[in-house]
């Protein structure tokens, strides 16, 4: 089983690597383009709320689905799987809906308070970009419940591969008509791209045997526990996601070019972490799912063991080297064009505390999954609120010291913070699990009937 998680990382973060080398030459014209100027200011917080919806409402969908989706496959067939994954589509895009009209209506209110830097003409380009970037949030839904379920079926090139698009086609739009159209020009590309996805998620989907046709006949147990899981990942993720709301709206309250700054120090960790923990995560939650279905708790227990020293074997060396060459990254990745010697410094620095997070946030992700596959999500909406209200804390009193840098040296402290809280809560979890699948099995079957 460790063998086949282990070539389901690679083949997760080999492709992903490919996206995201994409996505940073996407970074790299954007960069060389508009620079940290007013205009991406104003992309960076228009796409705030849409990031923020489907962060919230549509990354939840793989932690939600996929327990459920594998122990309904096991114990009832395919039959059952196609009426579980044509409800799911048929619910989720009621609520992508929803999510999306809501976004639309709060925005020109909530918007001056989160950029209160911004001055008036940068604030009706930042409306309208917004308006322009809104479609996202029912696309990238309806892609990710797809790719759900193809990981899921242990499908993973095409769902990894797949968010190439998206920046390839933003680099087109930024090569092709950025001078006609300026910043425009980037949200055009965005949702082009996530148009295309959408519509390939489908198409793959549909190859694999099942429906892509939403149904709204009702719910059943199966869809039922897919939804209750669901709610307190999305509880969770939404005071997750109101910490980016809080750092962005603060970064905004520091001076002209703070948000791009941080912005594009984050732009590397992201890249880290998206081939490595997101790699990990995606490839190990349906195996962990499938070992807790069967109750077999030492497999669980030998594949945590295994990955925990992976992930701390790799990660802790990576962050040490990436810290000592910060500024001379940031000068090699952006500096030309519009980005400045003053930005390389900055942004140098802001990346160096940042990525102080990586051995933390990877070896956290871990016991995320576990406590997915345990059905313990109640869990993550706790550590989440205690993640938010020490952010909020933290924030205040860093960037009184140190101002940007105090912002990223506090996104970095939380996240130790978390992962020391999602060891711990993973654990009791697991031993109560344990302990109650060992009461049940040494029961007479009558009783256990």
């Amino acid at each position: 089983m460790n063998r086949q998680i282990f070539a389901a990382i690679l083949t997760v973060g080999s492709l992903t690597v490919l996206v995201k080398l994409a996505a940073m030459a996407k970074e790299l014209v954007a960069a060389r383009q508009f620079g940290t100027s007013d205009a991406m200011d104003a992309f960076l917080m228009a796409y705030l709320l849409p990031s923020f919806a489907v962060n919230v409402i549509v990354g939840q969908f793989n932690g939600a689905l996929i327990p459920t989706y594998i122990q309904v496959r096991e114990r009832e067939g395919l039959a059952a799987v196609q009426i579980l994954v044509s409800r799911v589509f048929g619910y989720g895009l009621i609520v992508l809906l929803l999510v999306s009209g809501l976004i639309a209506l709060v925005m020109p209110i909530i918007l001056p308070l989160l950029a209160s830097g911004f001055g008036t003409d940068k604030l009706a380009l930042t409306l309208r970009l917004f308006y322009c970037l809104l479609p996202i949030v029912l696309l990238s839904g309806l892609s990710t419940i797809a790719s759900a379920v193809l990981n899921a079926e242990e499908r993973f090139a095409f769902a990894s591969l797949t968010p190439i698009v998206t920046p390839i086609l933003i680099v087109i739009a930024l090569f092709t008509v950025a001078n006609a159209w300026g910043i425009y020009a980037f949200a055009v590309g965005m949702v082009a791209g996530v148009t295309l996805e959408a519509s390939l998620m489908g198409l793959a989907l549909t190859r694999q045997g099942l429906s892509v046709v939403p149904q709204w006949n009702g719910f059943d147990d199966n869809t039922k526990q897919v939804f209750k899981e669901y709610v307190p990942l999305i509880a969770g993720a939404l005071l997750m996601g109101g910490t980016e709301i809080v750092n962005q709206s603060m970064a905004a309250m520091l001076g002209s070019g703070s948000v791009s700054a941080l912005n594009y120090g984050n732009k590397l960790l992201g890249f880290i972490l998206g081939i490595g923990s997101f790699a990990m995560s995606t490839a190990i939650l349906p195996y962990l799912s499938r070992m807790v279905a069967v109750a077999d708790w030492s497999a669980v227990q030998r594949t945590l063991v295994v990955y925990a020293r992976l992930i701390l074997s790799i990660t802790v060396p990576l962050a040490a080297g990436l810290i000592y060459f910060s500024e001379p990254i940031v000068r090699m990745l952006f500096e030309r064009g519009a980005f400045t010697p003053e930005d390389t410094s900055l942004v140098g620095k802001l990346q160096a505390l940042l990525l102080l997070q990586v051995p933390f946030y990877a070896f956290g992700m871990l016991f995320v999954r576990l406590i997915s596959a345990l059905k313990g999500n109640h869990l993550l909406m706790w550590g989440s609120l205690a993640y938010l209200l020490t952010t909020i804390l933290l924030n205040y009193w860093l960037i009184r010291w140190f101002e940007v840098s105090g912002l990223a040296l506090s996104i970095s402290c939380v996240y130790i913070l978390n992962c020391f809280y999602l060891l711990f809560a993973s654990g009791r979890l697991l031993k109560k699990i344990k302990a109650g699948t060992m009461v049940h099995e040494s029961l007479p079957r009558t009783l256990q009937t």
